[in-house]
């Protein structure tokens, strides 16, 4: 799918890497949950997880809309929060027996990546502020 130039900067967050990652990211782990979870999570356990997830990411996308590049970090922050969220509920699910110790550490390597690159993109906001 192609983007216009006004598209592109209407919505400038579809241009971060970091944007496009956490969508694979995020729907990777809802296959995961929709396979593993029981259904009586399913407006428990499954809810929580699916919004922090959404919230990852939206997150990252009203926060490039905003004015300044340290108001664009505080919305980092927030999607670092939801990750960590998310990092926990999975915890919870294998606590449970509703995934395996293989699919929580490889889950948790995917998040530990996006955290790596969230963290770095807030940082360079706060650090080398666009003009």
């Amino acid at each position: 799918m192609q983007t216009t130039q006004t598209q592109q900067k209407k919505f400038r967050f579809r241009n971060f890497k970091v944007y496009g990652e956490a969508r694979i990211i995020v729907r990777e782990i809802k296959n995961l949950m929709r396979k593993s979870f029981p259904k009586e999570e399913l407006f428990m356990l499954t809810s929580q997880t699916s919004r922090a997830l959404d919230s990852i990411i939206l997150n990252i996308a009203e926060g490039s809309a905003r004015g300044t590049d340290k108001d664009f970090a505080l919305f980092l922050t927030h999607s670092l929060a939801s990750l960590n969220e998310v990092v926990a509920c999975l915890d919870i699910a294998f606590d449970n027996k509703y995934i395996s110790g293989t699919e929580l550490e490889q889950k948790v390597k995917l998040l530990e990546g996006l955290a790596n690159q969230l963290s770095a993109f807030r940082k360079t906001l706060l650090t080398k502020p666009t003009k």
